[in-house]
């Protein structure tokens, strides 16, 4: 007899409350430091919080992945109720949630981890369409085989408004060797091989660069699964998001045009003036 499945993943996926009640998914939360204090992402802590701490102290957060307890009092209450758990996380190459996530789950049982390879909604992509799959009835194993072929397939990516976040918190290491003249542009962070690396750099302001960024990123593709697509973003300028939304309606008919807001540990490392698009491959 197959176990029920529960859906799970570290709070980096940066679903919306909404879409994790629609398909059942919760969540694990990382640890985001300000001022000697620890805080739960999204929990304890929204970016606005985030944002307001750096204005009035010029000091940057510290973000800290879940720990091995912190994952076995998470993962237990669904397997001592008989499920077998699923678990998206961030890329390994970027935390130590997944190794942590390993173990937890080897002690507890049952709790298959996937390392999604990816960050923010790259991994909510992942974890919604395991949900359908459970919601269809298939078992964990083949629901996990079928997220790996898939993790192949997803393309994140985003423009960047300010390089302080991500270059003093270290996450992404191409970023130093841009140089001083990179403050004049917007560069395309995306997601290669589970690590981040500086795509293309914009020039202008983020309102012409975002619409190239994104133009660039859909127009004329056939390679785009077209079931839904991610425009996630981190305290954008008023507009601009829905400029985002009604732009890509235009280049690809998109089944599902999602709008999300980034959480306080992607928030950490990326700054307010971001946004991306982040879908899969046929």
């Amino acid at each position: 007899m197959t176990k029920p499945i529960k859906i799970t993943a570290d709070s980096t996926c940066d679903l919306s409350a909404p879409l994790l009640r629609k398909y059942d998914i919760s969540i694990a939360p990382l640890h985001i430091n300000l001022g000697g204090r620890t805080y739960r992402d999204g929990v304890d802590l929204v970016p606005g919080d985030l944002y307001r701490y750096v204005k009035g102290t010029g000091r940057l957060p510290k973000t800290s992945a879940v720990t091995v307890a912190d994952y076995l009092d998470f993962f237990r209450p669904f397997t001592e109720s008989g499920k077998a758990v699923i678990h998206f996380t961030i890329s390994r190459t970027m935390s130590s949630c997944y190794q942590n996530a390993v173990l937890a789950g080897r002690e507890t049982g049952n709790v298959f981890v996937v390392d999604s390879r990816n960050l923010s909604t790259g991994i909510g992509l992942l974890a919604l369409r395991a949900a359908e799959l459970a919601r269809t009835g298939w078992g964990a194993e083949a629901i996990v085989r079928a997220a790996g072929r898939l993790i192949p397939k997803v393309e994140s990516s985003f423009i960047i408004d300010t390089l302080r976040y991500l270059y003093k918190g270290g996450r992404c290491s191409s970023v130093a060797a841009l140089g001083a003249n990179l403050l004049s542009l917007k560069p395309c962070i995306e997601v290669r091989g589970g690590a981040m690396a500086v795509g293309r750099k914009y020039r202008g302001s983020l309102e012409k660069c975002l619409v190239s960024y994104v133009t660039d990123r859909l127009k004329g593709r056939a390679d785009l699964d077209l079931s839904r697509i991610f425009i996630t973003h981190s305290a954008m300028p008023d507009g601009l998001c829905e400029k985002a939304a009604r732009l890509v309606k235009t280049l690809a008919p998109f089944r599902e045009v999602l709008d999300t807001s980034a959480g306080g540990t992607i928030c950490s490392h990326c700054g307010p003036g971001t946004l991306g698009v982040l879908f899969l491959r046929k």
